[in-house]
C-alpha cells in the first residue's frame, strides 16, 4: 500500500464506523416502511448522496457508485411516486368528471322524459276537450233539428185540425141549410143531403189524412228519442 493511500483507507474505515448508526436507523426505522414511502426515499437519497460524496473524497469508487445508485434509485422511486400520485389525482378528477357528466346526462334524460310526458298529457287533454266540444255541438244540433221537426209537425197537425174543424162547421152549416130548405121541396132537400154526404166524405178523408200525419209524426218522435 502506498503511503499516500493510508489516509484514505483510514478515512474509509472511520466513515464506515460513522455510517453504521445511519445504516442502523435505516434498517430498523425506515426499512419497515413501504419502499416508496416519501420519508424512506428522502432518507435513502440523502444517505446515497452522502456515500457518493464521501466515496469521491476518499477515492472509493465502489462507495461512490453505491451511493450514486442508492440516490438515483431513491430519486427515481420518488419521481415514480409523484407520477403515481398525479395519475391517481388525474383518475380521481376524471372519475369525478365522469360521474358529474353521468348525473347530468341522467338529469337531462329525466327532464326530456318529463317534457315528453307533459306534451303527451297536454295532447291527450286537448284531444279530449275537442272530442267533448264536438259531441256537445252534435248534441246541440240534433236537439235543434228535433225541435224544428217537432214544431213543423205540430204546425201541420194544427193546420189539419183547423181544416177539419172548418169542414165540420161547413158541414153542419150545410146540414142546417138542407134541413131548413127541405120543408120547401123534397128535391132540394135530397140535393142538399147529397151535397152534405159529399162534404162528409171529404171531411172523413181530411180526418184520415190528419190522423195518418199525426201517427207518422209520433212514430218519428219515438224513433229519434
Amino acid at each position: 500500500m502506498q503511503i499516500t493511500a493510508v489516509p484514505f483507507a483510514f478515512g474509509r474505515f472511520q466513515y464506515q464506523i460513522a455510517r453504521y448508526p445511519l445504516q442502523l436507523v435505516h434498517d430498523r426505522v425506515f426499512g419497515n416502511l413501504d419502499a416508496e414511502a416519501p420519508s424512506r426515499l428522502l432518507y435513502e437519497r440523502v444517505l446515497g448522496q452522502l456515500d457518493s460524496t464521501v466515496g469521491r473524497v476518499l477515492r472509493d469508487p465502489e462507495l461512490a457508485a453505491r451511493g450514486d445508485a442508492l440516490a438515483e434509485r431513491s430519486a427515481e422511486l420518488a419521481r415514480a411516486a409523484v407520477l403515481d400520485e398525479q395519475a391517481a389525482q388525474t383518475k380521481q378528477q376524471a372519475d369525478a368528471t365522469l360521474e358529474a357528466e353521468r348525473e347530468q346526462t341522467i338529469e337531462e334524460q329525466n327532464d326530456a322524459r318529463a317534457r315528453r310526458e307533459q306534451k303527451v298529457s297536454e295532447a291527450q287533454r286537448t284531444a279530449d276537450e275537442r272530442k267533448r266540444a264536438a259531441t256537445e255541438e252534435v248534441q246541440s244540433r240534433t236537439a235543434a233539428a228535433k225541435k224544428r221537426a217537432d214544431n213543423d209537425a205540430a204546425r201541420k197537425v194544427a193546420a189539419v185540425e183547423t181544416a177539419k174543424r172548418n169542414d165540420q162547421n161547413r158541414v153542419r152549416a150545410a146540414e142546417d141549410k138542407v134541413v131548413s130548405s127541405a120543408k120547401a121541396t123534397l128535391d132540394d132537400a135530397q140535393a142538399q143531403r147529397n151535397r152534405a154526404a159529399d162534404k162528409r166524405e171529404q171531411a172523413d178523408r181530411l180526418e184520415e189524412l190528419a190522423d195518418a200525419e199525426k201517427t207518422k209524426r209520433q212514430a218519428q218522435r219515438a224513433g229519434s228519442s
